[in-house]
């Protein structure tokens, strides 16, 4: 019988143990198209619930949503950020564009290759979201709080077309999606897919 209390003693502590870890780090796979100097490539970004919880759980559901499907880098800047987030068809952006997050507090800094959510001031985040090029840790004190990093395919992130620098207008592609990206811009990175490995 002690026997059998201890066992279940120490499971209850294993149990509590587990629930006070930090969430596990999971994948996410970018199939990218119309690269620099070459046709298409994956990167894959490790996603750190712990650095802003709120940010990685609207990303994961971006991405069951596959919201990201077929949309582009729209706003690539030369050693600055690759930003992305308004969705090929403006009637998906439409149906996000209201749903604000609170901000995660910042907890990591925005070096190479970190995933963070664009903001439009305090607790705006939406849909938009950039990855730093380059150490962008001044944008940390402006209350830019990374969620995930590349794990593998930088050299893919480094390739993201960025000719045309801020040209496409924001304000065009949420009203006529990536329609008006074909148009303008026909030399943009955009994104075929992004795959979910949760563990």
């Amino acid at each position: 019988m002690r026997w059998t209390f201890a066992y279940a003693a120490c499971a209850l502590a294993d149990i509590e143990h587990r629930e006070l870890q930090s969430p596990a780090v999971w994948k996410a796979t970018f199939s990218v198209e119309d690269l620099t100097g070459q046709k298409a490539g994956e990167f894959t970004i490790d996603v750190h619930p712990e650095w802003a919880p709120l940010g990685a759980a609207r990303f994961k559901e971006l991405v069951e949503a596959k919201y990201f499907d077929q949309s582009c880098f729209f706003r690539a800047v030369p050693n600055f950020v690759a930003q992305f987030g308004l969705a090929a068809d403006p009637k998906v952006t439409a149906q996000w564009r209201d749903k604000d997050l609170k901000d995660d507090p910042v907890k990591t800094s925005n070096t190479a290759g970190r995933l963070t959510f664009a903001t439009a001031g305090p607790n705006t985040r939406t849909t938009q979201m950039f990855l730093n090029f380059v150490d962008n840790s001044f944008l940390d004190n402006q209350g830019f709080a990374p969620f995930g990093e590349v794990s593998a395919g930088m050299d893919i992130v480094s390739a993201i077309y960025t000719g045309y620098g801020e040209k496409p207008s924001q304000g065009q592609i949420t009203a006529q999606g990536k329609t008006y990206l074909d148009k303008n811009f026909p030399q943009l990175s955009c994104i075929k897919a992004v795959s979910l490995d949760i563990v």
